[in-house]
């Protein structure tokens, strides 16, 4: 790692760039007196708040298919080692080490799922943190997920314990549903209290509504049962969907369906609560010296670029055509393993142990993913 670095004009950087080819460019999404001293003569002057959303955090389907990981711990427990697929775990299940070996994937279900956590976060910043989309920047990450840069002098002198307080409103972490309401008391399991469940048109009240509107709307009495509701709640809850909608979402009278307690309306809220929240990388978003991958440079493991582009392109955005830095030239690969995917209109796999002759951009990806070896190249 070369740190401590500051240019006085994009000339010079790229200047050093060409000089030293390092395979990935980060800067500092923190704003310093003297960039190029030790950090604690740096003198701090602020930071950008920044979001971090990838797959390798998020539980995945196809998670399972292509990402595989095995312990790094020569002493494991398990006889050459514990392997798993999917998310790679903070600990090995075998015998507790934190080292992993693991081979990713980037597909597009992979993108669409962290797109989606994308779109929610944005919807809080605007909506309920009220930023302005001009100070919202989308980027792609050159991997398999999304950046999200805030630049706002409001937040640039945030400290850690403010940025973590945003942390836990994406994140839903504290999140209390239930509502003090002195001289009001309600039943629940046969006591007595004077807790409310109620939703309103602001923050997360918003959000719990408007998820609870389309969940109870949808929802069957096997979805009611895997939450633990009971049979007969369910078979309730279902038979009485119009009723339930009016009386308990719009008018928050939940106390009116018969053999449905809070208990029930916990769970079920419980549940919308995690599929509202944003999924991000919180150790990243709390950081105020944190570095961040530079615009326009590559991706070390993949060979794709990390590219902005507007928000309102968000949903129609396709990192495998758009962020494709390598258009020309050929090379043949010896490929171990691949599965199939997509790249600048093109299908290419699945592959396994074969010498095959790629598009250059193709050809990158699999090397830097480890599933490939260069035999030749005409580029």
């Amino acid at each position: 790692m070369v740190r401590h670095k500051a240019f006085a004009s994009p000339t010079a950087l790229l200047s050093s760039l060409r000089d030293r080819a390092p395979s990935d460019v980060y800067h500092s999404c923190a704003y310093y007196e003297n960039p190029e001293a030790e950090m604690d003569k740096k003198g701090w002057s602020g930071a950008d708040l920044v979001f971090d959303i990838d797959a390798d955090h998020i539980p995945t389907t196809c998670g399972k298919i292509h990402d595989e990981w095995h312990c790094g711990n020569p002493a494991c427990l398990v006889p050459d080692g514990m392997v798993g697929r999917g998310v790679t775990p903070e600990e090995c299940p075998g015998c507790g080490g934190v080292k992993f070996d693991a081979k990713t994937w980037a597909c597009k279900e992979c993108i669409d799922t962290t797109r989606d956590e994308t779109r929610k976060l944005v919807d809080m910043l605007t909506d309920d943190f009220g930023f302005a989309e001009t100070e919202i920047r989308t980027f792609f990450s050159g991997h398999r997920g999304f950046h999200i840069h805030v630049e706002n002098e409001a937040v640039r002198g945030f400290d850690t314990m403010a940025r973590r307080e945003i942390v836990n409103y994406v994140c839903g972490i504290g999140l209390d549903m239930f509502d003090k309401k002195s001289g009001k008391s309600v039943k629940s399991k046969g006591k007595t209290s004077n807790i409310e469940f109620t939703l309103n048109n602001y923050g997360w009240k918003r959000r719990l509504k408007n998820g609870m509107r389309q969940y109870l709307s949808e929802a069957t009495t096997e979805n009611l049962n895997e939450l633990g509701v009971s049979k007969k709640a369910a078979t309730t809850i279902v038979k009485n969907k119009q009723g339930i909608l009016q009386r308990c979402v719009e008018e928050n009278r939940w106390d009116t369906v018969k053999g449905v307690g809070y208990e029930t309306w916990m769970r079920i809220a419980e549940h919308v609560k995690n599929g509202e929240i944003a999924q991000i990388d919180t150790v990243v978003t709390s950081d105020i010296h944190r570095l961040i991958r530079a615009n326009g440079t590559l991706h070390g493991k993949t060979g794709l670029l990390k590219v902005e582009f507007p928000m309102k392109e968000l949903d129609t955005f396709d990192p495998f055509v758009e962020a494709v830095a390598f258009k020309e030239g050929e090379a043949k690969v010896s490929v171990s393993d691949a599965p199939e995917f997509m790249l600048s209109g093109e299908t290419f796999g699945p592959f396994k142990n074969q010498q095959v002759e790629l598009p250059t951009a193709a050809a990158i990806l699999l090397i830097l993913k480890n599933r490939a070896e260069l035999v030749t190249s005409n580029v």
